[in-house]
């Protein structure tokens, strides 16, 4: 695909990574819409990237429809589609209690919350895409999901990891079903990203992260969106992963 003929909605797009591919988008020449769940951060970032807004929270069926009429409205049917929006409810499946030695489970509720926006919300908003799309007759469509280095399973993230491994394997039912369609679906999975989540942490805290990535250092969000600007213009890349990690393996 053409760069200069893009027309991409990104998910979770009003900060962290997703702001960085907004931006990248309209650096790039294309047209850019974005949505976030945090209404203020989504009109603050509007005004600041110069790129139409929208608050939507991306587990709710018709929030997501919304987002997408509205963003097609504004420039135009969307061919890229960038699932980007994520949360993390971190947590060990199970330990004891400190003081009464009892065992404390990871409660339903911080699993289903990971589930409904990191696996619900790219099903959701891929399959409006997708409509749009097919309604359209577009030539070339393009859906990028974020996955992660933790589908592999890691450690006090069993919901996170779950997530990000069923989006893989979204993934790639999503690029043999729909290639008949003119739409081609990929994925990136990031390690550890410098973000304002993870320049949150402990200095002490980051620089044992940095101490296990072979390259000894946090990935930039711009490292990531090379990938995904790599996706959207290989006209042969569908249905596989490309790992920016640095190198980790978990």
């Amino acid at each position: 695909m053409e760069f200069s003929g893009v027309r991409a909605l990104v998910t979770g797009g009003a900060r962290g990574m997703g702001r960085c591919f907004v931006e990248q988008v309209r650096a790039g020449g294309g047209q850019v819409a974005f949505c976030d769940v945090d209404a203020a951060a989504v009109a603050a970032a509007s005004e600041e990237l110069g790129a139409p807004g929208f608050a939507c929270d991306v587990s709710n069926e018709g929030a997501v429809q919304r987002f997408y009429d509205d963003a097609a409205a504004a420039m135009g049917v969307p061919n890229v589609l960038i699932n980007n929006a994520g949360i993390t409810r971190d947590g060990l499946f199970l330990k004891a209690h400190p003081e009464t030695g009892e065992p404390v489970m990871m409660g339903l509720d911080r699993w289903q919350q990971v589930l409904d926006v990191n696996l619900t919300g790219p099903f959701l908003c891929t399959r409006a895409f997708a409509a749009g799309a097919f309604r359209a007759k577009q030539a070339e469509s393009v859906v990028v999901n974020l996955s992660s280095i933790s589908r592999a399973g890691n450690a006090g993230q069993l919901n996170y990891s779950a997530a990000k491994a069923g989006l893989v394997a979204d993934t790639v039912v999503w690029a043999k079903e729909l290639a008949r369609y003119g739409v081609r679906v990929g994925a990136v999975a990031p390690g550890f990203i410098r973000t304002p989540m993870t320049e949150g942490m402990k200095p002490e805290a980051l620089a044992k992260v940095a101490s296990g990535i072979p390259l000894k250092r946090l990935g930039e969000p711009t490292e990531i969106w090379l990938a995904i600007r790599f996706i959207i213009e290989c006209g042969y890349f569908t249905g596989r992963v490309v790992e920016v990690d640095g190198g980790l393996v978990i």
